[in-house]
This record gives structure tokens, C-alpha cells and sequence, in this order.
């Protein structure tokens, strides 16, 4: 079993490394992930035809091979598989994101776009988030929200929907999007198979122009944050704010005139729920 894992904070972020031990116990490891910070870069790819990437060697504890790549996250995924990086990758796991994935955060969220490069590309992919300190800004915390992270539960969570992915012989790709809440596991309250929320608990509320003094025509975007909210029973966000770790099952993309195939998910849904069941089984 090759896993690749790959992040959209850089390969300096406390997540990845966390994950990448983790989820070596299923696995040959190789971490393919950006040299610097690309939150928020979805499933971009880049100007490819103006753009030089760099690739460098780098290390990281757990992993068989680590590098780095001058580009977001996404374009690991693909150069992983264009056989820049080796054979075929069997799974894709991105993460350890400080600041859930919910809602519509899933669309800008770079974490969850290298998983969904990994599945267009024929690959099962795991994207793993943890909430922080006052739930993030629209799926993404910032350093004074890194406050007591417990990574060790989000890579528990992520290495256990890892083994049961690699061993149920999924028959097609699936998508697993995984959150999980700030918390010790003997402390939360279980999980929950959730649907895609609306919102993320905390959204940019205004945005607003100041001009640049002494710079006619020239202005900064200055955002304001709104308060974190309550989010329905159910929903992914939801599920964290009532301390349960959600995992959803992301569909593909169809027209209005299609009938989504939901078979795979399906298929793979009861090794994944016995997975995350034995995390909270009584010793």
C-alpha cells in the first residue's frame, strides 16, 4: 500500500508530520506536500504553462520519502500521479488542516481539493481537519488559534479511516471528509455520519475598502470576522460543535439531469463506521 500525504499549510505545519506517523502503520509513506502556506488554494493547480516548480528532498519522521513542491497541494497530487514521485499511489491523505472543512469552506479548502484531485485522478483520498480556538475563520485557523492542539486525535481518526479504506477493496474512488473536534478522544461524545452543512460555524462577515494613505487610487480590504454560531443537528459543523468527530462522504460533481451513483460510498461506508466505532469502544 503506497499513501501519499499531502497538506495546504506547508511542510513545516505540526499537521502533517502528526499524520504522516500515523498513518504509516497502513502504509509505505511518502509526504508530497508545499513548501510554504497554500490554505485556501482549492484544487488550483496554477498557471502551468508560466510556472517553474521546484521540487526538493526534505524529512519527515514516519515517512519512506518526503519532498516538497513550489506549488499547492493539488498539483502534488497530480505530479504524484504523473509518476513524477514512483509507481501509482493507492490513497490520498491530506491534513492534518488546523480549522474544520464545513459547509461551503469544502470549496475553497486545499485540503479537501488534493483529495479531490486524488479521486478525478481514480484514487481514494482522506481529508482530515481539526477545529481550533473559536472554530477558524471559513475553515482555516491562524497561529494564535493553535492554542493546546490535540493532533493525536485527528490522526487517530484519520489512521483508522485509513486501514479501513486500504482494507475493503473499495471498488471506485471515494472521498471521506473528516473533522474532528479539539478534544481528547476520551472526551468527545463519538461520531456521526453527517451531511454538508451550509455554513462554517464562523464566516468573514463584512469586508470593507481604507484607502493607502499617500497612495491615490490604492486601497486595502480590511474583513471583519462575525461570531461563531450554532449549526443544525446532522450537518458536518454541527456535528463538531456537539463534540462528535463528522465524517461525510463527498459525491462527484453531476449535471441537474443526473442521477448521482452513490455505490462506492456505500460500499466502503461500513468498514469506515467500524473503524471510527473501535475508537470509542470501551477497553
Amino acid at each position: 500500500m503506497r499513501i501519499l500525504v499531502t497538506n495546504d499549510d506547508g511542510i513545516d505545519s505540526e499537521g502533517i508530520h502528526v499524520l504522516a506517523r500515523a498513518v504509516a502503520a497502513h502504509g509505505e509513506v511518502t509526504v508530497i506536500a508545499p513548501d510554504r502556506e497554500f490554505s485556501g488554494a482549492a484544487a488550483s493547480l496554477g498557471v502551468l504553462n508560466e510556472m517553474r516548480p521546484e521540487v526538493r528532498r526534505c524529512e519527515v519522521a514516519g515517512a519512506h520519502e518526503a519532498w516538497t513542491v513550489s506549488g499547492p497541494p493539488a498539483l502534488c497530487v497530480l505530479f504524484a500521479g504523473l509518476g513524477v514521485f514512483g509507481p501509482p499511489f493507492d490513497l490520498v491523505v491530506a491534513g492534518i488542516n488546523p480549522g474544520i472543512n464545513v459547509g461551503r469552506s469544502v470549496y475553497h479548502s486545499g485540503t479537501v481539493g488534493a483529495a479531490l484531485t486524488a479521486r478525478t485522478r481514480g484514487i481514494p483520498a482522506v481529508a482530515v481537519s481539526q477545529a481550533v480556538e473559536g472554530y477558524g475563520i471559513e475553515g482555516q485557523g491562524w497561529d494564535d488559534m493553535l492554542k493546546g492542539m490535540h493532533w493525536e486525535s485527528a490522526a487517530a481518526a484519520a489512521s483508522a479511516v485509513t486501514g479501513a479504506l486500504a482494507g475493503s477493496g473499495v471498488p471506485v474512488p471515494v472521498l471521506v471528509n473528516l473533522n474532528v473536534p479539539n478534544l481528547p478522544l476520551d472526551e468527545m461524545a463519538g461520531w456521526q455520519r453527517t451531511i454538508l452543512g451550509r455554513v462554517p460555524p464562523r464566516v468573514i462577515s463584512e469586508a470593507r475598502l481604507d484607502p493607502h494613505e499617500g497612495r491615490p487610487g490604492s486601497y486595502k480590504v480590511v474583513m471583519e470576522w462575525g461570531d461563531a454560531v450554532s449549526l443544525p443537528d446532522g450537518t458536518d459543523g454541527g456535528a463538531v460543535e456537539r463534540n462528535l468527530i463528522s465524517l461525510s462522504l463527498l459525491g462527484h460533481l453531476t449535471d441537474i439531469d443526473s442521477t448521482p451513483d452513490s455505490s462506492a460510498e456505500e460500499s466502503a461506508y461500513p468498514a469506515l463506521a467500524a473503524a471510527l466505532d473501535s475508537l470509542f469502544a470501551a477497553p
